[in-house]
Parts: structure tokens; sequence; C-alpha cells
């Protein structure tokens, strides 16, 4: 199984994106999705996750900003008011464990698309 993930790009500061992941298979109502991000030099870190019914959970530094949501095989990141900050490169995942942060806990991934806000 091979995650799509699309929609990156370059963006102004304050501007917003919309990242789209395709999750192929029919195992995609009993997982998690999450989103991800490392920006250069730095550790990969969570962003959010969506479950199977739709439930969510976002990392405080975009909480108020970005909404992860799904929609049959595809699940996307609404990013809004964007920031230098959110400067990397996103990959999409997928586990089947429950509600989990860190990146080991997940078992599929995309290839990662590039976000950069310029300020």
């Amino acid at each position: 199984v091979q995650l799509q993930a699309s929609g990156g790009g370059l963006v102004q500061a304050g501007g917003y994106l919309r990242l789209s992941c395709e999750v192929p298979g029919r195992t995609f109502t009993t997982i998690y999705t999450a989103w991800f991000r490392q920006a250069p030099g730095k550790e990969r870190e969570f962003v959010a996750v969506v479950g199977s019914r739709g439930g969510t959970i976002y990392a405080d530094s975009v909480k108020d900003r970005f909404t992860v949501s799904r929609d049959r095989n595809t699940v996307y990141l609404q990013m809004n008011n964007l920031k230098p900050e959110d400067t990397a490169l996103y990959f999409c995942a997928t586990s089947t464990l429950a509600w989990r942060k860190e990146s080991r806990d997940y078992n599929v991934w995309g290839q990662g698309t590039l976000v950069t806000v310029s300020s």
C-alpha cells in the first residue's frame, strides 16, 4: 500500500493550502491517518490525526489553524493562517493503532509534499 500526498506549494504568510492524501484499499475504514511534517534540520513532528469515525487530534502548534478531515478514501489537511514556521515537508501516514503521535507507530507512509511559507 502506498499513500499519495499532494497539494503542497509556496504561499505567503497568512495564506492557506489544502493537502490531500489518497489511501488505497478497503482497510481505510479501520485505520488512523495522520499528518506529520519535517522541517530542514529538524525531526519529524506530529501535526494531526483523524480516526476511522472522524475524530481528530491536533498538535498544539496548529490547533485552531489546521483542520484534518476524511472523505471516502481521501484525507485532507486544510491549513489556514500559515506561518513561516509551518514550512516543511508534509507526510501522511496510516496506523491501526489508535491516536498515536509518534512516527514509529505508523507503518505506511506517503512520499511527502513540500509546503513553503514566505514571510
